[in-house]
């Protein structure tokens, strides 16, 4: 009474080239997704940090500089990894180069 009757179900269609395009047409909105996010996220996200790296390597003495931590100042030494920047007449201070975040044009800091 409360169970409905059960039919047989048909076997199903050999596979063939409509199962072929069916199975690569379900597939075609995730490769789609797949390419717009590269276009759209990974492929500007590659450029700045290639920017970045240009413009860490390209640090010299004299140039006037912002760290990630704020401190705005001027390089007086430079080594492999670390930087001495002076934010005061007479104070200097040592930071990684991987800190600086902006090259600032000449004379912004007075």
């Amino acid at each position: 009474m409360f169970i409905s009757s059960a039919f047989a179900q048909t076997a199903p269609a050999a596979a063939g080239v409509g199962d072929m395009f069916s199975s690569l047409g379900s597939m075609l909105p995730l490769v789609l997704m797949f390419v717009v996010l590269y276009f759209v996220m990974i492929r500007p996200q590659m450029k700045r940090q290639k920017e970045a790296r240009a413009m860490i390597e390209a640090l010299a003495k004299g140039d006037e500089v912002a760290t990630t931590g704020g401190l705005l100042g001027k390089i007086t030494k430079i080594g492999d990894t670390y930087l001495s920047v002076e934010i005061a007449s007479g104070v200097e201070v040592q930071v990684q180069r991987s800190a600086v975040v902006l090259v600032l044009p000449k004379g912004a800091i007075k």
